[in-house]
């Protein structure tokens, strides 16, 4: 049977009004950014309330490893959904289904491989991130559950959510991820402090997140089978394999943004790890300014998500003017929400330190922190919303070139250079110093380098 969009994802992409089909596709990944931003902190929040320090910082270790789960499922995820999305602009609705197939297998074996390397090699990897004597039980009790056990649910929930959005199906793909965040949320305590005995909070928060991402999963499977055999995305194996250009195009894509993913995670470690050199509080500032700072990001990272199907599409089919349309409102309204985050920012920074700790020198370090980084906001969504459209257009090699110039030339020296010219407040303006070069870069690439819609689907005719 031959794989299939809807009328309405057909409407969606081609027809519907710019305005209200971004905001059909915009504001249900923007929800799920909010949540799994939320949750993440919420694991935090409630290993915290058992005060054991040890116990925070046995499962703090084990973010850096979690948070390359999560860069293994955008190989997959982004790599395989840009491509979908364009294939389906090109009218090769097959070819699509077999690219979905393709993503989602790939996705299984690197995160089952990914899984066993953590469970086999458990002790030295847990003592190369730094374990303890009063940390090593606690990291290992959380890896297990999160990486080991979950770590394949984990990941096959967030690549199915990408892929279904890949298709215009933005509310499907959000509500698996709400309901994953929400859920982990109301799990947290009742594993960590009703159902596991006292000295076992952090394996009851394991268990939680793990329980939480199979139902996620779970979820997705569901939506998959309400969809019918003829959808475009599947797990059947009898569609066959796509084609080896299509293949190279998911891991064009795929690999730069986990790449990306990766040296952004980088980046908050020597933050963290430069901080420290100055004081506990200082640290605990700048920690605090991290999250808070995600808001709006986490906004930007959802309207840049919901764009990428609809752009991808209509530069595949030729749509020039749309496709041009499409980014230039998407930027408007993600240049508007990092304009209203510096207003509030700049006004409420105290308020909003203390949403995490009240002691007065940190609250007045942080609040200091925040409305230096804000300024960056703005900066920030112009440099990771030209990587997502390059990767919309399947340029992976543009998008990994403007990923790794932001990271490895400009935020990284530049955090080493203002630390050793200006000291800890030094660290702090690196971020609107680096990606003031970033843009400059992005507008320069973007300008010179951005593909015509027309080129592309005469290419595609050809093929």
């Amino acid at each position: 049977m031959h794989s299939k969009i809807n009328k309405e994802q057909e409407e969606l992409f081609k027809n519907l009004p710019i305005p209200r089909a971004l905001l059909k596709m915009i504001l249900p990944a923007v929800a799920s950014q909010l949540i799994v931003l939320i949750y993440n902190m919420a694991d935090t929040f409630f290993v915290g309330q058992t005060n054991n320090p040890y116990m925070v910082a046995g499962t703090s270790l084990i973010l850096p490893v979690f948070n390359i789960s999560l860069c293994l499922s955008g190989l997959a995820g982004i790599g395989g959904g840009s491509l979908i999305s364009r294939l389906l602009g090109q009218e090769k609705e097959e070819e699509a289904g077999k690219v979905s197939v393709f993503s989602l297998y790939l996705a299984f074996c690197i995160s089952a491989m990914f899984a066993l390397i953590m469970g086999v090699f458990m002790e030295p990897i847990l003592l190369l991130l730094g374990a303890g004597d009063n940390t090593y039980a606690y990291a290992k009790q959380y890896a297990s559950c999160v990486i080991v056990i979950g770590g394949v649910p984990t990941v096959l929930s967030n690549v199915l959510s990408n892929l279904i959005r890949s298709i215009g199906r933005s509310r499907e793909a959000s509500a698996g991820i709400i309901l994953g965040g929400l859920l982990n949320i109301a799990l947290d305590p009742l594993f960590m402090f009703v159902i596991m005995p006292e000295g076992k909070e952090v394996l009851g928060a394991g268990i939680a997140t793990c329980l939480s991402n199979c139902v996620a999963l779970l979820f997705f499977i569901l939506v998959l089978a309400k969809m019918g055999r003829g959808s475009v995305i599947s797990f059947s194996p009898r569609r066959g394999l796509p084609l080896r250009s299509s293949v190279l195009a998911v891991f064009g894509v795929g690999i730069p943004s986990a790449v990306t993913s990766f040296l952004f995670d980088l980046d908050y470690v020597i933050i963290d790890k430069l901080m420290v050199s100055y004081n506990d509080l200082a640290l605990a500032a700048v920690g605090i300014v991290l999250k808070v700072e995600r808001f709006p990001l986490n906004v930007g990272i959802g309207i840049c998500q919901g764009m990428m199907p609809l752009v991808a599409y209509n530069y595949s089919a030729g749509n020039e003017k749309r496709m041009n349309d499409t980014v230039r409102l998407s930027r408007r309204l993600g240049l508007g929400v990092a304009a209203v985050s510096i207003l509030l920012y700049e006004i409420f920074a105290p308020e909003f330190s203390r949403l995490f700790i009240s002691e007065a020198e940190t609250v007045s370090l942080a609040s200091q922190f925040l409305r230096i980084r804000v300024l960056a906001t703005p900066l920030m969504f112009m440099s990771f919303f030209t990587v997502y459209l390059f990767q919309a257009f399947g340029k992976g090699h543009i998008s990994l070139f403007l990923g790794v110039s932001r990271w490895l030339v400009f935020n990284i020296p530049m955090l080493f250079l203002l630390n050793n010219l200006f000291g800890m407040f030094g660290l702090v303006w690196s971020q609107a110093a680096a990606d003031s070069l970033t843009v400059i870069l992005s507008l320069y690439v973007y300008k010179h380098f951005r593909p015509s819609a027309g080129i592309a689907a005469y290419n595609a005719a050809r093929i």
